[in-house]
């Protein structure tokens, strides 16, 4: 089997990102929107969970170059979308926190993106578990998962409608950049 594991370069190696800010919205649903508009952009950006210092509600942020704030916030304006905060990384504590983690049970491997969880079959590569989450599509995307190969199963935000199935499309793509490389 072509069965890999590649290791994400830790961005806490690096030290504080004091070039970046990040953008603090009211909704999950703004971020998500936000994203898909400034990627659409061209702008290099990230979702992350925000820092325990400006924690909401909104359990996600987006990281940005913080020397483009102003373009930024015009394409986002342009997009009708408005951050409830503009936060420059000027401290550790504001540093956002990644939303993945990784755990390797030995056979297994479970991503972990915000609530939602994904586990694989290291062998198989066949989805063996979902879970996590509130949303009441999180059962359907658990139905429509388990059972599949990575590389065959749908995107969940192809069939999910909710943060659940955005949090989950984020550990499926982590999963398969872990495993297919």
């Amino acid at each position: 089997m072509f069965f890999k594991f590649r290791k994400k370069p830790s961005s806490k190696k690096s030290g504080p990102k004091w070039d970046r800010g990040i953008l603090v919205f009211n909704h999950t649903s703004e971020v998500i929107r936000a994203e898909s508009t400034l990627k659409s952009s061209g702008w290099e950006i990230k979702v992350m969970g925000p820092p325990p210092e400006i924690r909401t509600g909104c359990d996600l942020v987006i990281e940005f170059p913080l020397i483009e704030e102003l373009n930024i916030l015009r394409s986002l304006r342009n997009a009708s979308l408005t951050p409830k905060e503009v936060v420059p990384v000027n401290s550790p504590l504001l540093e956002p926190v990644d939303l993945f983690h990784v755990k390797d049970f030995g056979d297994w491997l479970m991503v972990r993106a915000a609530n939602m969880k994904l586990t694989v079959d290291k062998k198989t590569l066949t989805i063996v578990n979902v879970s996590g989450g509130g949303c009441p599509d999180v059962p359907y995307l658990a139905k429509n998962l388990c059972g599949k190969k990575l590389q065959d199963a749908p995107h969940p935000r192809d069939i999910g409608h909710t943060l659940c199935g955005y949090a989950l499309e984020l550990a499926f793509k982590e999963m398969k950049r872990l495993c297919l490389g």
